[in-house]
């Protein structure tokens, strides 16, 4: 298995990419692909006494800022690391490529590098959510602003593979993200969807709402890109809130000190299952081509997990099976037409 890991994407890269590298050849036999600056990274993997043979090093000259518009400087910064990693999975030099760089910027070098899956109208961007029991897919958190019933079928198929893959879950039970459970809730687009879905023969539940997901009684949520990048960046900053007043209170006395000093293997539990390092990247679902992608303030230790999913990604072959299943489903209905 080739790893393409992009050198330059987080926000301190590429200190944690390094790192990660470094701490996953110790334990996996597979080449580990550095994409980014090569002076910068020699030097930096030349502080390090011990020989790493599993680490190959490939030079990108250009790098996509967080500050960069996404479409306009992936063709123009067309020597990016981002670039040249996909490319390398793009030639079969590469099986997965992962970054914590700009979001937008791996969409644009996904869909102009890879291109899209025959039959997706649009990939979908995925988060791991904590719920209550383990985690849940949801997608799309932020790809598609604006979408039609078709595209949130085409999620949901694609989700339900990654929670089967990858997630262990035998028959994911998949739901649409709504203000109602009841089946005539919701927005035009729900509504829409909802027959879609509940034909497609996917284990279906129907309409949830935020305390159904957060509860843990779906695998996979669907919902459009807007709605769930304003669920995902409201989920962050409510954990933040609830974990900042904890604190505060926590360490406003002595007595809440000493009480704070007894539970504290309890809230490094809570932690634990709330910091999005524990599960380092989610796939960009619909691009032709694995591609995982991390938040920008991961460590290397988010980065390493973000090698340790990815790595389950290609056992599993998650790409094929969601090339199969695609065309399994679309084939079956014909009201969606497959590009």
């Amino acid at each position: 298995m080739r790893i393409v890991l992009d050198a330059m994407g987080s926000d301190t890269h590429p200190d944690p990419e390094v790192q990660a590298a470094i701490e996953a050849s110790k334990y996996i036999k597979d080449e580990i692909i550095l994409v980014g600056h090569q002076d910068d990274l020699h030097a930096r993997l030349r502080v390090y006494t011990l020989n790493y043979p599993t680490i190959r090093v490939v030079h990108a000259p250009e790098v996509l800022e967080m500050t960069d518009k996404p479409a306009e400087n992936a063709r123009r910064k067309n020597q990016n690391s981002m670039a040249i990693g996909m490319d390398l999975l793009k030639s079969g030099d590469g099986d997965v490529f992962i970054t914590a760089g700009n979001t937008g910027g791996a969409m644009a070098n996904a869909l102009f590098r890879l291109g899209r899956i025959r039959g997706v109208k649009r990939p979908g961007l995925t988060a791991l959510f904590p719920v209550r029991g383990g985690h849940c897919v949801v997608l799309d958190i932020g790809a598609n602003a604006d979408c039609k019933p078709e595209y949130l079928l085409q999620f949901a198929i694609m989700g339900s593979i990654y929670a089967k893959k990858v997630l262990g879950k035998p028959n994911p039970r998949v739901a649409l993200l709504s203000n109602g459970e009841e089946a005539g809730k919701g927005n035009e687009l729900v509504k829409e969807t909802y027959p879609l879905i509940q034909a497609s023969g996917l284990n279906f539940i129907g309409n949830v709402e935020g305390k159904e997901l957060f509860g843990g009684e779906a695998d996979v949520v669907v919902t459009d890109g807007f709605t769930g990048n304003i669920l995902l960046k409201s989920s962050e900053a409510v954990a933040k809130l609830i974990t900042d007043l904890l604190r505060e209170a926590l360490t406003s006395t002595m007595r809440t000190k000493i009480g704070a000093l007894l539970a504290k293997p309890a809230f490094a539990s809570i932690k634990r299952m709330m910091d999005p390092g524990e599960v380092g990247a989610a796939p960009l679902l619909g691009i032709n081509g694995l591609v995982f992608i991390g938040h920008g303030r991961s460590d290397g230790r988010a980065i390493y997990n973000a090698i340790r999913v990815a790595r389950q990604a290609v056992e599993s072959d998650l790409l094929g099976e969601i090339r199969s299943a695609i065309q399994e489903k679309l084939s079956e209905m014909p009201a969606v037409e497959v590009a």
